[in-house]
């Protein structure tokens, strides 16, 4: 076999490869920020991150800002100890520390730490739109996906976002990695047109439009919900065979989910 049929077959197999843990998943738990809760942790911290790759969780959700000097930092919120990230130099966000004492992570450090004796867990990676502009966003995708590739992490790694066109850039430089759509106002059938994978939805908006539970089924599009904290609501995601549950609560999901074995 020459050189090109064997690059040609190993990306053919590796695109298969991930294909099929995409979707041999059922009712998969995701960490919301990590795992926090239960240990009070702090969310998004790097310890969090461990405590839901130690617990061989299918997944682990984190958010991604930049700073105004180009650094790219692990964060829910637009502001992190009241300086508003994208305005603010990472050197002035790291004087304060997180709540166990860990400085505000890089994305290179948070990446770096997801993918040591990780074999189980999928690092989610949620890109936050800029309040600045919508090409600042797209700016901070790119400048992530060339990170996470930089640290071999990519086939680790999927992302998220509610801005459809950060997802859209991803897919523009990347035709492989795996994009989950947050908004909520998309159907599976209008996501599959733009080569997005999956619909990643407040639960709510599934019972709202029950009918693209079947049709996500049906395209192949990867179904997530998020944040699904309360054993009912659970219980009624565990029933449609959703691919991923995002939580807060991974231990008690993982009671919901024996208890309908």
């Amino acid at each position: 076999m020459n050189v090109f049929k064997k690059s040609h077959t190993f990306f053919f197999l590796s695109f298969l490869f991930a294909f099929a843990a995409c979707y041999a998943q059922k009712n998969a738990i995701v960490a919301h920020r990590g795992a926090w809760k239960k240990n009070n942790l702090p969310e998004n911290s790097i310890a969090s991150l461990r405590h839901a790759i130690d617990l061989k969780l299918s997944g682990s959700e984190f958010d991604v800002w930049r700073t105004a000097d180009d650094s790219l930092v692990i964060n829910h919120d637009a502001h992190f100890n009241k300086l508003l990230i994208e305005q603010t130099n990472y050197a002035d966000l790291i004087k304060f520390n997180l709540s166990n004492g860990e400085k505000l992570p890089t994305l290179y450090e948070y990446i770096s730490e997801g993918i040591k004796n990780n074999k189980h867990t999928l690092l989610v990676c949620e890109i936050k739109p800029s309040e600045i502009s919508k090409e600042r966003g797209k700016e901070t995708a790119i400048k992530t996906v060339e990170t996470i590739k930089k640290l071999k992490a990519n086939k680790k790694t999927c992302y998220i976002s509610f801005d459809y066109d950060i997802l859209k850039q991803i897919r523009a430089i990347d035709s492989k990695t795996s994009l989950q759509y947050l908004e909520g106002n998309k159907s599976p059938k209008e996501v599959k047109a733009d080569n997005i994978n999956g619909v990643d939805y407040h639960y709510s908006v599934f019972k709202k439009h029950p009918e693209w539970i079947q049709e996500a089924k049906e395209n192949k599009i990867i179904l997530n919900a998020w944040t699904v904290n309360e054993a009912a609501d659970m219980d009624w995601i565990i029933d449609q065979k959703f691919n991923y549950i995002t939580t807060n609560e991974p231990e008690l999901l993982k009671e919901r989910l024996k208890a309908k074995k």
